[in-house]
């Protein structure tokens, strides 16, 4: 903007000041020819008065002026061309000569007198003044370039300042404060409000996920308790019975859901870090999956003894859960792998991969991929948690096939 400001600002000034110079160029040359007139006129006055009583012609003592007397009928003087001499008494403008020559004729006493002023030291001057202007306009307009910008950067410093200020955070601190100025107060007030209803909004939307969530957990634990009941009746038919291990599979994975809302409508800050097996955290999250884990190849765990992570245990955990279980679900009963190099912790399955679509696109909300069960949450948790922890998470396709979701436990860059 500073950039704008100045360059409009400047092409305004360069209008006025050629329009200047074109007026002081203009006046400059209308007092050069004024000048010249009175000269001739001045020295064509001396030189007919002083022939009158002596009787002898002087000429002028300038180089660049040459006075002619002689009769009129007569042959002109040598060096006078004959078009000059039969020029009308008056004042007069020839340039046959490839030059400019500003003539003045005058007859007295039954002779003719002509003046001849070579203007090419006028020009040389007149040359030199158009040559000042210029590069004075030129030097002009730099400088207010300069300035303008200059004032502009300094007026718009506190713009800047506010927009670092909303990029930044403000931890609950209010933009608008003493000392803004009245533009920018406005602007303040104006940031606020909207982050005030910007809160609103998210605060009703974690009091009803979080509502949600709790008082589907007691009719849910109900509903499987009985399942559980009716599966040890001995007179339950095997129809029945499997009515009721659905019971108890959808029980589950609704309060799964229920849990993932929760933990989407809080902050999920790390609460106790401490240092972390990295290799005996991912053998456990996959010892805790599902009981279809139980009949999947195990994965492939390339870690080195001993790497650890600073983190919080239950997040880690939850972070790996989830990793593993898509990683199940999307790779089509292939072993899943589980590298870690240096700080990037890589979750890769077999399967169809993310296909021609953004891989990053999978960590929304309810985005289930390929038609396969879930509540699509997982990834969106993930996504969740690793930001909250300062953590990096990345999805992509693999080059030979399948899908990667990695992991840098390095801070975040800000």
């Amino acid at each position: 903007m500073r950039f704008r400001i100045a360059v409009s600002v400047t092409a305004v000034l360069v209008v006025l000041i050629v329009a200047q110079s074109l007026a002081l160029v203009r006046l400059n040359e209308e007092m050069e020819e004024e000048f010249i007139d009175g000269t001739l006129d001045e020295q064509l006055h001396y030189s007919i008065e002083h022939s009158r009583r002596l009787g002898t012609l002087i000429g002028p003592q300038t180089p660049n002026m040459t006075l002619y007397r002689f009769a009129p009928g007569e042959t002109p003087p040598q060096g006078l061309r004959p078009e000059l001499a039969a020029l009308a008494v008056g004042d007069h403008e020839d340039w046959s000569a490839g030059r400019e020559l500003h003539v003045a004729v005058r007859e007295a006493d039954g002779q003719r007198y002509v003046l001849i002023y070579d203007e090419s030291e006028h020009r040389e001057r007149e040359s030199a003044v158009v040559a000042t202007v210029v590069i004075g306009g030129l030097v002009l307009t730099a400088l207010s370039f300069l300035l303008v910008y200059a004032i502009a950067a300094r007026l718009t410093r506190g713009l800047e300042t506010l927009a670092e200020r909303v990029e930044e955070g403000r931890d609950g601190e209010p933009f608008a404060e003493d000392g803004l100025d009245a533009e920018l107060l406005v602007v303040a007030r104006a940031l606020d409000r909207a982050e005030a209803r910007q809160a609103a909004v998210l605060a009703r939307e974690r009091d009803f996920n979080a509502n949600l969530s709790h008082e589907l957990r007691t009719p849910l634990a109900g509903i499987r308790s009985d399942a559980e009941m009716l599966l040890i009746d001995p007179a339950l038919s095997d129809k029945a019975r499997r009515r009721a291990e659905r019971i108890i599979a959808t029980t589950d994975r609704t309060t799964t859901l229920a849990h993932s809302l929760l933990l989407l409508a809080r902050e999920a800050r790390p609460q106790a870090l401490e240092p972390i097996d990295v290799g005996a955290a991912v053998r456990q999250a996959w010892a805790r999956l599902h009981p279809p884990a139980a009949e999947a190849e195990a994965p492939s765990i390339r870690i080195d003894p001993g790497a650890e992570v600073v983190a919080d245990p239950s997040l880690l955990v939850l972070v790996l859960h989830n990793l593993l279980e898509n990683a199940l679900r999307h790779g089509e009963g292939r072993a899943i792998e589980v590298v870690l190099e240096g700080r990037q912790l890589a979750v890769c399955d077999r399967g169809p991969g993310f296909g021609s679509e953004d891989p990053m696109r999978s960590f929304e909300r309810f985005r289930r991929g390929g038609g396969k069960p879930g509540h699509g949450l997982g990834l969106a948790l993930v996504q969740h948690i690793c930001t909250a922890c300062g953590w990096t998470v990345r999805a992509a396709n693999r080059p030979d096939g399948g899908a990667c979701l990695t992991i840098d436990f390095e801070p975040a860059a800000a």
